[in-house]
């Protein structure tokens, strides 16, 4: 168990990283049913819960990572016991989506308060673009929660699961655009307009600066 906490402690943001795409890859095995999004959802926020502790930037961050994160796990919870319970459904989204977000910025100062690149920073890098597409597809959620059809697929009109929304998320994030899954709504749309933004803003501001600290420390 030390040596495991150790490993945390010393690339935190790779443990982040792989514990995610992780995660990806067992949705299709969990299912769209109330017991395995719970059990994921859980999966997740102990993740992300041990990756905020060991990089957090300021003292400021654990605390409210903690407020936040606490009312998250109980509504994780109730999603599971009240599936079809649209106000539950809403707040936990975009508690989620608070949650990832302080995530988020937590890497985001990690990686700006340091002039000297290390091998976890550059984990950080992956591990803040997961978390950024976590956050959107939980406000597509909540969005789908507060307009129904603000999505269609090629099945048509109908509820998007989160793994759906998850893949029109990255989708979008890495400027791919590669998604049978669109948005039809207006606010939808403004949403995914916000998050196609964000990805051309990820790789001009802070895939930049890591790429020039590296080739700084290389040249000194």
């Amino acid at each position: 168990m030390r040596e495991w906490f150790d490993a945390v402690k010393g690339h935190p943001s790779g443990v982040l990283l792989v514990a995610q795409l992780v995660e990806v890859l067992a949705y299709p095995f969990a299912g769209d049913t109330p017991v395995g999004r719970t059990i994921i959802g859980l999966f997740g926020i102990l993740v992300l819960s041990i990756a905020v502790y060991a990089v957090r930037a300021t003292p400021a961050l654990t605390w409210v990572a903690v407020v936040i994160g606490v009312p998250v796990v109980g509504l994780t919870i109730a999603e599971g016991v009240w599936p079809g319970n649209d106000q539950v459904v809403l707040w936990s989204a975009l508690l989620h989506a608070a949650f990832y977000g302080y995530t988020g910025y937590g890497l985001i100062r990690y990686l700006f308060d340091d002039s000297w690149v290390t091998r976890d920073e550059i984990f950080a890098v992956g591990a803040n673009f997961t978390v950024v597409s976590w956050m959107f597809a939980h406000l597509f959620m909540a969005v789908q929660v507060l307009y129904p059809g603000s999505y269609t697929a090629f099945q048509g009109e109908g509820h998007r699961t989160f793994l759906e929304l998850l893949y029109l998320s990255f989708a979008n994030l890495t400027s791919v655009g590669l998604s049978d899954v669109t948005a039809v709504l207006p606010l939808a749309r403004s949403v995914v307009i916000i998050e196609q933004v964000a990805g051309v803003m990820y790789v001009a501001l802070i895939i930049a600066r890591v790429v020039g600290l590296t080739i700084t420390r290389w040249r000194n």
